[in-house]
């Protein structure tokens, strides 16, 4: 999962060299960085026999042959539109930056193309009543709200087609019939879809006592509410990686205290400290969970997934946080929906 690590090279290697590393890879690209991993350039096969039939040496650094305004896409971008660019500039690599410019992967054409079938159940919590946000949810549950031009759990479950999940399960309770009736057997958005009716609310891991058997491979869960660009083969890869029974995705969460913040010593003031940032990981509300993990939910009872988490990790059994970097934004209020309507087009046309 991170093969694009091992293209990585220094601006002042030679040229030889750079071309001992792209014919040790199959991903026919090397990625030139500083010791930032900023972008600088890349250099491709074609880029080293330009520079040989000018009479470029070998012995040059990369850096007097490099492509030094390559195409790039941010962690936002989607599959389709990854795509979509390389057939315009008929690339089949593309660096992917954060929004410093530093190097955090590679798309490649032949992995994007190659999408994997993946029998993995996937389940989507929308039974929530959605009160935070008002009148919005009076006639219509928040699954439905439409953001763009398509309901919220539509776009979830596009998502995660995109990288080849067919088997979805929806736990629904409140307005339980217009979610069905909108997304029926999933034939129309050729997947398979049953249902899990919460006779009652049961928190965002109860209903996953309803699950008709026990699945056979590590399930999806997503709460119904969260809109995310997550690359979830990446996610699982990192869950069997970790040889975890349990991941959860978390969040990076700033908060700036408002104010200057004195430490002290019993009576002495040691220091003071203006408006600190502070940091924290918050849940996500994505996770990757074993088969033998359902069986700590109780039947009919409400029981929330941080709960499940902990008695996971009062067990010992181990646990993982995967870090969401791509975007991801709770729908929880009426600002929150609308800051979605804004950057809709943008992320997810």
């Amino acid at each position: 999962m991170n093969r694009w690590k091992e293209v990585l090279i220094k601006p002042t290697i030679p040229v030889l060299k750079a071309i001992e590393i792209i014919d040790a890879s199959s991903l026919q690209i090397a990625l030139v960085v500083d010791e930032r991993n900023l972008l600088l350039g890349t250099l491709t096969d074609g880029d080293v026999r330009r520079a040989i039939l000018k009479g470029v040496s070998l012995n040059e650094p990369v850096q007097s042959i490099m492509f030094r305004e390559p195409t790039i896409v941010s962690l936002a971008e989607g599959r389709e539109k990854i795509l979509a660019l390389m057939k315009e500039k008929q690339l089949r690599q593309i660096p992917v930056l954060d929004e410093n410019g530093c190097v955090i992967g590679l798309e490649v054409w032949d992995e994007l193309i190659d999408i994997t079938r993946r029998d993995n159940w996937v389940v989507l919590m929308a039974g929530g009543l959605g009160t935070r946000l008002g009148a919005l949810t009076k006639d219509c549950p928040k699954p439905l709200l439409k953001i763009g031009n398509k309901p919220i759990l539509e776009t979830i479950l596009e998502s995660c087609k995109e990288f080849g999940f067919h088997k979805f399960f929806i736990a629904v309770n409140y307005k339980a019939e217009m979610v069905r009736e909108y997304f029926g057997d999933g034939s129309r958005f050729g997947v398979e879809i049953r249902y899990l009716h919460e006779a009652k609310r049961l928190g965002t891991a109860g209903a996953l006592a309803l699950l008709p058997e026990t699945p056979l491979q590590p399930i999806l869960v997503l709460n119904g509410d969260v809109l995310t660009k997550v690359n979830f083969k990446q996610l699982f890869d990192f869950h069997t990686d970790y040889k975890a029974a349990a991941t959860m995705c978390v969040r990076e969460y700033d908060f700036q205290v408002p104010y200057g913040v004195v430490n002290i010593d019993r009576h002495r003031l040691t220091g003071i400290e203006e408006k600190p940032i502070q940091r924290f990981f918050v849940n996500a509300g994505l996770y990757v969970l074993n088969p033998e993990c359902l069986e700590l939910i109780p039947r009919e009872e409400y029981f929330d997934m941080p709960t499940l988490f902990e008695n996971l990790i009062a067990q010992n059994i181990e646990t993982a946080a995967f870090p969401v970097r791509e975007y991801w934004l709770d729908i929880g209020r009426v600002d929150d929906y609308e800051r979605a309507n804004g950057e809709f087009p943008e992320v997810f046309a």
